[in-house]
């Protein structure tokens, strides 16, 4: 989402309008100027401001009052600053009631002073832009495909989707694979909820979480006397998970000799209690997750082969990490945003398109569930109502990497959004070389250096 707000100058006094426009040019704002009402309409069609600033009465059919409404009318995001002169103030502050349906954002009286007019501009168009890349947010969210919780954009996590829609109506085991912080849990849910043992048990065992001493426990339950301290008889989380499901996270960690016995009981459904050799049959299906190379533990000697090939008795799911399905991030952050309303009773709109590009630029070693710690966070110090780059953590706040992914899902981006992020891949990827950038690029060097000032690109 680009940054650099486009301003509309309408002065019949075109060299009024050219100073205004040099001032703004120095704050890295993009600006076209134009000498009547009609001119101005037709800008606004062609290109919609994010700030419009306008003479209340203009020479000619179209007034002031008629570009307000036009800009607002093609871009509600816009906003719109008047000039009036001295004694013409009320019709202006009538511009700017909230009864209006086209309301203005404030006005001037000439003579114009540059550095009220700037800060003025600067307000505006922060506001402009934050409402913009709000509404492309919830725009993206619209389009995003969700299933059970699980969102996003992405053909990696679509494919993911459909093929567990076809995997929960089976009985078969399943394996999760992925990076921690990737989601397996919400994913082993999901089969759950869309499989005929919806409504019955779901159960979950981190397997990395428990000695070794008590897993076995844990799993399928003791007796009273079987060990030091089992004062009552004990149900495990099989039986407590019959005719539903029991999701075993991070089954890699398993230890050998459980491995064993999960593996008789896979295929069985058998379980005998510690401390009794009496055994028990129960209707569970088991969806298993691990962030290891279970093929390379086999190699090792660490995890079983007949439970590996067990478990891979369909192929696994694999879920990539954040870093490979970048285009997933703004809708994810505005679901976490949403979110974050709700708990806290908070009214966050969005996030600043400089965090934005922060937020696609950074690695996320923690995945999907560090976005979501990192936007819950900014939501509980915030003073909002947009998350800004002074509200991310320190780490975040100070990376300036860009980060390279592959081809990205540009639906909902302006045609300026993409062609800034050519521009600034493309000269990633000739280490800043401008020169190298604008041949690569198929354009002239003034025009790549009036590009990178326009786009606000260091």
């Amino acid at each position: 989402m680009a940054d650099t707000a486009f301003v509309l100058i309408v002065e019949d006094e075109r060299a009024h309008g050219e100073a205004i426009a040099e001032a703004l040019s120095r704050s890295k704002y993009a600006c076209n100027v134009v000498e009547n009402g009609q001119q101005a309409i037709e800008s606004v069609r062609h290109r919609p401001p994010d700030v419009v600033i306008t003479d209340y009465k203009l020479g000619g059919s179209v007034n002031g009052m008629d570009v307000l409404r036009e800009a607002k009318t093609k871009n509600p995001d816009s906003e719109v600053i008047l000039i009036t002169a001295y004694g013409s103030e009320e019709l202006a502050r009538e511009a700017l009631s909230r009864d209006n349906q086209h309301r203005a954002y404030d006005y001037l009286i000439k003579p114009i002073d540059i550095d009220v007019l700037r800060d003025k501009v600067g307000r505006a168009a922060k506001q402009a832009l934050a409402a913009r890349d709000a509404r492309l947010l919830r725009e993206q969210a619209d389009k995003a495909f969700e299933f059970s919780g699980i969102i996003g954009t992405s053909d990696a996590i679509h494919r993911e989707i459909k093929r567990i829609k076809k995997i929960a109506r089976s009985k078969s085991t399943v394996l999760i694979v992925g990076e921690t912080g990737t989601g397996k849990e919400l994913f082993a849910q999901a089969i759950h909820q869309n499989s005929p043992r919806a409504g019955k048990p779901f159960k979950l065992l981190n397997c990395a979480a428990v000695s070794e001493t008590l897993l076995e426990s844990e799993l399928f339950g003791h007796v009273k006397g079987a060990f030091t301290g089992a004062i009552a008889d004990r149900k495990g989380l099989v039986a407590a998970a019959d005719r539903g499901t029991l999701f075993l996270d991070e089954i890699g960690d398993m230890p050998l000799p459980m491995q064993a016995k999960l593996l008789r009981t896979l295929e069985t459904g058998e379980v005998m209690r510690v401390g009794t050799n009496d055994t028990e049959y129960f209707d569970v299906r088991f969806v298993a997750a691990t962030n290891h190379d279970l093929g390379e533990l086999v190699r090792q000697g660490l995890f079983r082969e007949d439970l590996f090939y067990r478990l891979h008795a369909h192929a696994a799911i694999r879920l990539p990490p954040l870093r490979q399905r970048r285009e997933d991030i703004p809708v994810l952050t505005h679901r976490f945003i949403a979110q974050a309303n709700a708990e806290h009773g908070s009214e966050f709109t969005g996030v600043s398109s400089e965090v934005m590009r922060k937020l696609m630029n950074y690695n996320w070693p923690g995945n999907v569930r560090e976005l979501r710690n990192v936007i819950m966070r900014m939501c509980l110090e915030a003073e909002g109502p947009i998350l800004e780059v002074d509200d991310l953590p320190e780490h975040l706040r100070a990376s300036t990497d860009i980060v390279r992914m592959g081809p990205p899902n540009l639906a909902g981006m302006t045609m300026a959004d993409v062609e800034r992020l050519h521009i600034m891949n493309t000269l990633r990827m000739f280490g800043g070389n401008r020169e190298k950038t604008a041949k690569a690029l198929g354009i002239g060097a003034r025009t790549l250096y009036r590009k990178l000032r326009e786009y606000g690109i260091p």
